[in-house]
Order: C-alpha cells, then structure tokens, then sequence
C-alpha cells in the first residue's frame, strides 16, 4: 500500500468517527461551523499553500452565482470552473508547483459542487410560482428542490463542508441545506446504516491486498511483461487488473459513503423513495408535513439511498455495459445527466458530448478520454445485440452459455478500457493496447458488421409462440 493510499483512508476514518460527534451538537449554526472549520483543516493538510487554489474556484463561483445573471450563471460557472480545473492540472507549464493528488480529488469534487450549485440557483430563478401546493406534481417537485439565493458564507459552508470534501460522493446544496434545517439527519439510524455500508469493506480489502501482490499494476509497465510473456497472457492480465482496480474503488467508494452515513447527510423519509444524487423523487407534499413535524418525522423510516454511490453487486454482474454502468459512481451520474445530458441542445450529441466532460473531469491524461470515450462507440453495437435476442427464447443450455459468453465480453471490454484508465500515459496505453492487437476494438467493429447485416430486424426469426 502506498503512502497517498494511507493518507487517504486515514482522512476518512477520521470523517467517518466524526460524524458521531458532530451530531450531538444541537445548534445547527454550531454544528454547520464546526463541519466547515473541520474540512477546512482537511483540505489545508492534504494541500497546504495550495489550498489557494480551492480558494480561487470557490471566490469566482460565489461572485458568479451572487451577482450573476441568473439566466446565465450556470453557463459561466460551468466554463469558469472546467477551464480553472485544466489549468489546475497544467499548472507546471506556468512555472507552478503541481499539486498534491489529495488536492487533485478536492478540485474534482469542488468543480461538481460549484456548478451543481449554479445550475440549482439557476433553476430556482426560472421556475414558476407553485400553483398548488396541494398537488403531487412536478410543479411541487421543483419547489422542494429550491434553494433561497445563498450568500458568501453559505456558499463557503457548502463548500469546506467536511462531509465529501475530499471523496465525494457529489450532493447538492439543497440536501446540504436539509441536513441542517430538517430534523432528517437526527432521527436517522445513522450508525446502523454506516455498519450496513462498511461491513464488505474488509472484504474488499483482503481481495484487493492479495490480488494487487500477485498481480501489481506496475508489472504490465516492465519490458519483461512485453518481451517475456505470451499475447494470450498479456490478454489475461486485463483480469486481475481491473480487478483490482473495482477493488479499490469499491473500498473508496463505500468508505466514503460511510461518512455521509455517519454524519446524517442524505437521509430522507423512505416514502420519498429517495435516488442517488437527486435526493427525494416522489411525494414531495408528504416530505414537507414530515419536515415541519417533529412528530410525523419521528414515526418515519429513513433511507441513505441519496448518497449510494456503488452497487458493487450490479456493478460486477449486470449482463451488459449499460446496465453495469449505471451502478457505478451513481452520484456522479446523475450530475452529468442533470448538467450536462439532459440540458445539452443537440440530442444526437448528447452522450458524447457527456463522455467528453466526463473525461475533461476526470484529468488532462489520454488514458481518460481512450478509456471514457470509447463507451459512447461501443454501446450502440451492444444494444443491437441485446435486443436481437432478448426477444427471442434460446433452449436452455444454449441460454446459459449465451448468458457465460454475454458476461466475459462484457468484462473483457470493461478490463481494456480499465487498464487504459489506469496506465493513462499515451504511451503506456497504446503500448499495452497494440501488444493485445487492439482486439477488443476490432470486435466491437466486428459487433457492428454483424448486427448491421445479420442481425437486422427484418432478418431475425420470428420467436415462437
């Protein structure tokens, strides 16, 4: 395990013991100072001078959002931010020291809070009045996702807030707001949720440590891995590798979820059938009467399902790509189809456009856009394929061997683009790539002949009654 890797799990720990202390502060406006004076020391210690540049990203956004037009603040925001995020990653090539990685998660997580919170403001100003408040609608949905216009210091609080600042997962600032002006967080099982969340960790870790031995990540940059070893062997290796790159993530993941758990941030009435990212999704009259009533909010069941970030069990064993995908990093998921997806103004651009801010977020290296962008090329082959034959009924062994390989091509693809996004270097990514043949690539290639010629619908046998 490395030193950062260290650091890293020690910052959590911290955050999740926190949360205990934290809630036993009854005063909200105590309780909110002291979340942000805590993660203020957490960014200070991971960056030290560089805290400047959170401090610079958080200054122009609050000056954006405050005097802005609110027309068009979430489109200043947005450009501001992402431009300030490459420049913070290039800072070198301007005779300035780079920062820390620790810092590196804190811009990433700071940029999706900064302008998440433009576009709420932003969508604040534009919604009508609300015609009835009695009234299950839509129109109710957007006034209990409004936010009052936030000052200096709230925006301050909402960025420095401990909770996330330096793993995510992204929430917005009306579920930050809620947290300290709903009695959601106190009447939560706030630590049987955490001891839910945190019991496959030791799991993980065990996997991860044994496998990342046998199988380290830095062998596949050796001459010998080139030169020594067979193309099938090579071809193998994206296995345990990526592997032990869900591993990883997954005990981030999880662990960070675990301090959102523990502190009570993101818990809402089970009712409101609460998603990742977005918070409540439903009965929204109900949530306000739960929210004004001390007693109604204690008879009800809560649920952390705002701040889920990782369905590892969906994550490994969904059939397909896209299914997969939306168990991975689901906060993050939904900020990009709120922001990015859904808002873009040309549809057929959509998803790449979205890969593309996807990657732009994630880092300036190549290995982010070869692994992020390949996504949007592949899934409409794996569509064609998944519904040519989700309609029609194999014989029973067949469908099991169908379902294995349906498996192994997904995991092979997801292990390519993996390695990609580990290795990042241009060079070490196509090196790795040209020495496996680009095969995966070529298949996708071949899934689009295929399906384009074949698998036709007008070609495809008409299933059996």
């Amino acid at each position: 395990m490395e030193w950062d890797d260290i650091i890293y799990l020690s910052l959590l720990f911290s955050c999740i013991g926190f949360g205990h202390f934290l809630r036993q502060i009854k005063n909200k406006e105590s309780r909110k100072w002291v979340a942000t004076i805590f993660g203020f020391i957490i960014v200070l210690i991971a960056s030290g001078r560089h805290i400047l540049h959170p401090l610079l990203t958080v200054l122009v956004n609050a000056l954006i959002i405050m005097y802005g037009n609110k027309r068009s603040i979430h489109v200043f925001s947005f450009g501001f931010t992402f431009a300030y995020l490459i420049f913070f990653r290039t800072t070198e090539y301007f005779g300035i020291p780079y920062p820390p990685s620790h810092t590196n998660l804190i811009q990433m997580i700071l940029t999706l809070k900064l302008v998440g919170l433009a576009f709420e403001v932003h969508d604040t100003a534009m919604a009508e009045k609300v015609r009835d408040s009695s009234d299950d609608s839509p129109q109710i949905e957007v006034e209990a996702s409004r936010v009052a216009p936030p000052s200096l210091l709230d925006i301050f609080h909402y960025s420095f807030c401990y909770i996330g600042v330096l793993t995510g997962p992204y929430f917005k600032y009306r579920m930050y707001w809620d947290m300290f002006n709903s009695p959601f967080a106190e009447l939560a099982p706030c630590t049987k949720a955490t001891l839910e969340r945190i019991m496959p960790v030791p799991l993980w870790a065990g996997a991860f440590l044994l496998s990342s031995y046998v199988f380290p990540l830095k062998y596949a940059l050796s001459d010998e891995f080139y030169t020594e070893r067979s193309m099938l062997y090579r071809l193998w290796y994206l296995y345990p590798s990526f592997f032990n790159f869900r591993m990883r993530m997954y005990i981030g993941m999880r662990l960070s979820e675990c301090v959102f758990t523990m502190s009570g941030l993101g818990a809402y009435p089970a009712v409101t059938e609460p998603k990742p990212g977005q918070g409540p999704s439903t009965e929204f009259f109900t949530l306000g009467r739960i929210a004004a009533s001390p007693e109604l909010a204690q008879k009800e069941q809560y649920s952390f399902a705002a701040i889920y970030n990782i369905d590892a069990w969906g994550s490994d064993f969904q059939p397909t790509i896209r299914s997969s995908m939306k168990a991975w990093n689901m906060t993050i998921q939904h900020w990009l189809a709120v922001n990015v997806y859904k808002r873009f103004p040309v549809k057929s651009y959509r998803m790449p456009v979205t890969f593309v801010v996807s990657s732009l977020w994630h880092g300036v290296y190549a290995g982010y856009y070869l692994c992020l962008c390949s996504v949007p090329f592949y899934l409409p082959a794996e569509d064609m394929f998944y519904k040519a034959f989700r309609n029609n009924t194999l014989p029973p062994g067949v469908n099991y061997v169908w379902a294995f390989f349906r498996y192994w091509w997904k995991m092979l693809h997801f292990s390519y683009w993996s390695m990609a996004f580990s290795l990042l270097r241009i060079d070490a990514c196509l090196r790795y790539w040209s020495s496996i043949y680009f095969l995966p690539n070529i298949l996708t290639v071949v899934m689009y002949v295929i399906g384009l010629t074949i698998l036709k619908p007008s070609r495809l046998p008409t299933p059996p009654k």
